[in-house]
């Protein structure tokens, strides 16, 4: 009798082969359904540190300019790496929720309409009263309400998904956040960029880590 079956298709020889096979299959499914947070983390934590980094040296504490720029320039690149960091993350998202049905693609794309609505609710009100302040505490409120809406919805997503790591996340940005506003304008921007910008790639980093070790763990 002719054996048509391939190199694939023929069951594993050994008890070895078996482990092997059952490890490459669990390790290539995690890889599916749960992303590396390099691609949310690392996106972002980019934006924050270039993005409030430029703020910081152009309109510093005090009115101080570090560095020579068109006024407008910081505020642009924010919203442009802001914009590019969005898109990675919801691309991301997508292609591990696509092999998901259930609760879990149910919460997925509730915690992203979340996201969604509260800055568009979040923006409409700060521009709403932002032009009774001077100009810096202008910028003061709009970069301080919207790290304080981001770390309030990573807390949220902790808790919704039992995820420790997101809730402390969540607290850090907080905390970092109310520094930055009890040091003031100019200096809300330095802490940002390096704590929360810095916070959110250190994060990425120990969580990628943490996933390729549980990917690698033998079943």
């Amino acid at each position: 009798m002719t054996n048509d079956l391939t190199n694939d298709e023929r069951p594993p020889a050994t008890p070895a082969d078996s482990m092997r096979l059952i490890r490459e299959q669990r390790a290539a499914a995690g890889r599916r359904l749960f992303p590396s947070q390099l691609y949310f983390l690392v996106p972002w934590g980019l934006a924050w540190l270039i993005g409030f980094g430029l703020f910081f040296l152009r309109h510093g504490p005090n009115d101080r300019t570090y560095l020579s720029m068109p006024g407008w320039l910081p505020l642009v690149a924010l919203l442009g790496l802001l914009g590019v960091s969005m898109v990675i993350s919801a691309v991301a998202s997508a292609r591990a929720y696509r092999h998901m049905a259930g609760p879990s693609a149910l919460k997925g794309a509730m915690y992203g309409w979340a996201f969604f609505l509260g800055f568009l609710s979040l923006g409409v009100s700060i521009a709403r009263v932002s032009d009774e302040l001077p100009p810096n505490d202008q910028g003061l409120l709009w970069a301080a309400a919207s790290v304080a809406l981001v770390g309030a919805l990573h807390m949220a997503g902790g808790a919704v998904w039992h995820d420790k790591s997101l809730f402390a996340l969540g607290v850090w940005l907080s905390l970092v956040n109310v520094a930055g506003v009890i040091a003031g304008p100019g200096w809300h921007s330095l802490v940002i960029a390096l704590a929360g910008g810095g916070g959110l790639l250190a994060f990425g980093a120990v969580l990628a880590v943490r996933r390729r070790t549980w990917l690698a763990e033998p079943v």
